[in-house]
């Protein structure tokens, strides 16, 4: 949870459910398409001759209208659009086609994005016409699915506006996402893209769609991370803006949301399973705070709150902490002391432990991790964490 700077009062805060935030083990833009079973894919290569001649024709007339990305999405800086058909069914003058949409953002995707698509062709005047491409079932749209994308250029970042957002908005968000990617930079002083792609969908509504979730689970958040963990090429990191949740905050808060956000992107390949949540999420809001002169009793009031009242907590954070849909108050502390155990380590170990200890926690156990980077153990960091909190907040 990281509270947001400026929040009036009353507000509920801003959550960052885990699920979401941090990265998704399938690319949740990507549609999480299969791959095409051996033999069926075509690209917009020649069909094989035992196809049928119905099928041949269908596929072809499928990479014709294929070959290059809709005029629509002109303005969208693509490459490598390539639709791989994996079943084609013919049934009198209509067919149906399941294909791999794949694309590149040209300067931002390190490899090909991807998506499950299904179209329609009707046979008409002796030959077949594409007349509908949308997700496949089960499949997420893409945001040009939910109508007309505007785009917005910055140095470090590339925003895609859906239907009804003006550019004005976008301009804003790629200014603030310019100024997120250096300050993700220099808390991660570690190999990675230095650029960032931010979509900004219409509506609570077109984002939920966009993430397959119910548009209440993301009422209170700001924004959301997608993405792979782990290393090797990153497709698909794209940081989600709820325009309800994100232009409700102040100037501070926006930068704060998208710094945070575009430090999980940065942090991605060193990410996996093992990272605890609170060391991912609390390094995040580390790098958002790393400048700023507020308080710790500023960024985190309900831990305060709760330590002033005698309630300390007995162990950093767990898994648990961050599950979204309950206590917004809970979630809210389990946010505010990962931010602050990072912020400890930061300024007792140094800054070159704590990233040390995030590369670490990525493929060693946390004891390991905790002895190589800190020279201690991880009951002997939760006392120092403890201490720290009833100091800061006494």
């Amino acid at each position: 949870m990281l509270p947001v700077p400026g929040r009036p009062p009353g507000r509920p805060p801003y959550r960052r459910p885990r699920a979401l935030v941090l990265v998704l083990l399938c690319l949740l833009l990507a549609g999480c398409g299969s791959g095409s079973p051996a033999g069926t894919g075509t690209g917009t290569g020649a069909p094989s001759a035992s196809v049928e001649p119905a099928e041949r024709d269908v596929r072809r007339a499928v990479a014709a209208w294929s070959a290059a990305p809709p005029a629509a999405l002109a303005a969208i800086p693509l490459e490598g659009w390539s639709y791989e058909v994996t079943t084609v069914r013919v049934d009198g003058v209509r067919a149906f086609v399941r294909a791999e949409l794949r694309y590149r953002l040209t300067g931002y995707d390190a490899a090909p994005a991807g998506s499950a698509r299904e179209m329609e062709l009707a046979h008409e005047g002796g030959s077949w016409a594409v007349t509908a491409d949308r997700p496949a079932p089960g499949a997420l749209p893409q945001l040009w699915d939910q109508g007309p994308v505007s785009v917005a250029r910055g140095a470090h970042a590339l925003v895609l506006g859906g239907a009804g957002q003006d550019s004005a908005s976008l301009s804003a968000i790629a200014a603030e996402a310019d100024e997120a990617v250096p300050a993700a930079s220099a808390a991660w002083p570690r190999p990675w893209a230095g650029r960032v792609v931010v979509l900004v969908p219409g509506s609570l509504d077109a984002m939920a769609a966009l993430l397959g979730r119910p548009a209440e689970e993301y009422r209170g958040l700001g924004a959301v991370t997608t993405g792979r963990t782990g290393a090797g090429p990153a497709p698909a990191d794209r940081v989600v803006v709820n325009p309800e949740g994100y232009g409700q905050l102040t100037a501070e808060g926006r930068q704060v949301i998208l710094t945070h956000e575009t430090t999980h992107v940065a942090t991605r390949a060193a990410t996996t399973s093992r990272t605890p949540l609170w060391l991912s999420e609390g390094f995040a809001d580390w790098a958002a705070y790393r400048d700023s002169d507020r308080t710790p009793a500023e960024v985190a009031p309900s831990l305060a709150r709760a330590v002033r009242r005698g309630d300390l907590p007995g162990d950093l954070p767990g898994a648990a902490a961050f599950a979204f849909g309950g206590d917004a108050d809970a979630l809210a502390r389990a946010y505010e002391g990962s931010w602050l155990a990072c912020r400890l380590i930061a300024r007792r170990w140094g800054e070159a432990a704590l990233v040390s200890l995030y590369e670490r926690a990525g493929r060693d156990s946390l004891p390991t991790a905790v002895q190589d980077a800190l020279g201690t153990d991880p009951g002997g960091l939760t006392r120092a964490w403890k201490e720290d909190l009833a100091r800061e907040f006494r």
